[in-house]
């Protein structure tokens, strides 16, 4: 068996463990056909590659870590996307989650509060050929606050 059929593997597994918190029996065949194509050492540095295909998370840098592959399907799941939707994703991290969301979405919009893996994921996304996220670096409290001012203003 290879890294990426363990790492589904044990991923079908986490949804056994826990149907009875997330209320389903199994993860869409998107979500999982998603997860599949994105491949996910490419957003672990080099050092920690060996951890790419684990259930587990691994550090990306600057105090961050890339989340475990089990919460990415999760989350990606819950979200219930269709083809045609646009996701802003808060906290781009390593890229990976935009990555898995831009297989499932028209668009993904993605802020990162720290500039170094705001860069990072920016140039890996490219490389990897992923033309419909978007990532921006920024704060996204400080954002919303100013925009929510503006709103209540021109209100």
């Amino acid at each position: 068996m290879n890294d990426l059929q363990r790492m589904l593997n044990d991923i079908e597994m986490e949804v056994n463990l826990t149907r009875h918190l997330i209320g389903k029996d199994a993860l869409d065949d998107r979500v999982m056909a998603a997860i599949k194509q994105v491949p996910r050492h490419e957003f672990v540095p080099a050092d920690f590659r060996f951890l790419a295909y684990d259930n587990g998370p691994a550090p990306i840098g600057s105090g961050q870590t890339i989340s475990q592959p089990y919460i990415v399907a999760l989350m990606s799941d819950l979200l219930n996307t269709k083809p045609g939707d646009t996701v802003l994703e808060i906290g781009t991290g390593s890229g990976y989650q935009a990555a898995v969301l831009s297989n499932l979405v028209k668009q993904v919009y993605s802020l990162e509060i720290i500039p170094e893996l705001s860069e990072k994921a920016r140039r890996r996304l490219k490389k990897l050929g992923y033309r419909n996220i978007t990532v921006r670096t920024g704060d996204g409290h400080t954002q919303a606050g100013r925009n929510m001012r503006r709103l209540t203003a021109s209100s």
